[in-house]
């Protein structure tokens, strides 16, 4: 993943706060001790929201306790026990981050020495999911070469990614997927994939790399610009999104208090684009993707 699903702290509660931080360390703890520390450098807050939206579905309780870790040694921080959920999602953060150092190598023949990095950890990881590593390999195909012919349709090429978010959601839901799952995986996969793409913009198009916006809106030479002559297309483009996520939201079966679920998706989600959008005004913001809040 890409570092932009993270929440709208001001209007974050202070116990999902504690809860988003213990599963993103328990994660973190699980990567290190079962998938190899170098493997722990690909690690980003989308993993953790995956978790919270795992364990709530599945009804599966998160049990906290302070405790020390080699990245913290000294000062005790709320971790999530041990678990399957926990577990698979390492897994997946690791053949994501994998998979695009992978993508990075083929398109632009950079990015060797970060694959070699997580190689070891991916490797592991295909005891126990190489169905997952089936999916992110294939849909990383079709959508390598949905960049390759220059697709112009945003549609079409982020069709690739959002089947592959909800490939990975069906996958780790299992018995508890469902219709509405789906679509939230679906759409939300949509939204990091332009989200990332318009972050980018600028950097794609100086390092002519592929990019959908780009292509979709004739070529525009840089983000303000393009902000500037297309900001109502744009805007409508991710209002869709936002809502088909709210929709496929309230359809979700959740088992537990889902306020954290909420601040992202609802208030999280919109805060980090607009973010992306303001930097045109020249505020000299940096790179809304991050790996850490």
């Amino acid at each position: 993943m890409f570092g932009y699903v993270k929440p709208d702290l001001p209007y974050l509660y202070l116990k999902d706060d504690r809860l988003y931080k213990a599963l993103y360390c328990a994660v973190c703890k699980n990567i290190g001790s079962y998938l190899g520390q170098r493997a722990r450098l690909g690690l980003t807050y989308d993993i953790a929201f995956l978790s919270a939206v795992a364990h709530n579905l599945k009804g599966v309780d998160v049990s906290i306790k302070n405790q020390r870790c080699v990245v913290h040694p000294v000062v005790k921080r709320p971790m999530a026990s041990r678990d399957e959920i926990t577990e698979a999602c390492a897994a997946i953060n690791v053949i994501l981050a994998y998979y695009k150092c992978e993508d990075d190598v083929i398109d632009s023949g950079k990015g060797r020495l970060k694959r070699a990095i997580f190689k070891g950890g991916y490797r592991r990881s295909l005891t126990k999911y190489s169905h997952c590593a089936e999916i992110v390999k294939k849909r990383y195909e079709d959508l390598r070469g949905a960049e390759k012919r220059e697709e112009d349709r945003i549609d079409v090429v982020s069709d690739h990614f959002s089947l592959m978010m909800k490939d990975i959601g069906d996958l780790i839901l299992e018995g508890e997927k469902s219709a509405d799952t789906g679509d939230l995986f679906y759409f939300l996969g949509k939204w990091i994939y332009l989200v990332d793409a318009l972050d980018d913009y600028d950097k794609d198009i100086k390092k002519k790399n592929y990019n959908p916006f780009y292509f979709a809106f004739g070529k525009i030479p840089d983000l303000k610009t393009l902000v500037k002559q297309k900001g109502n297309e744009i805007g409508l483009i991710f209002a869709d999104i936002f809502a088909r996520i709210k929709i496929a939201k309230e359809g979700c079966v959740w088992k537990f208090n889902h306020d954290l679920i909420d601040n992202i998706l609802l208030k999280g989600l919109p805060n980090v684009t607009l973010g992306i959008i303001k930097r045109t005004e020249g505020s000299g913001r940096k790179k809304v993707g991050e790996k850490n809040l």
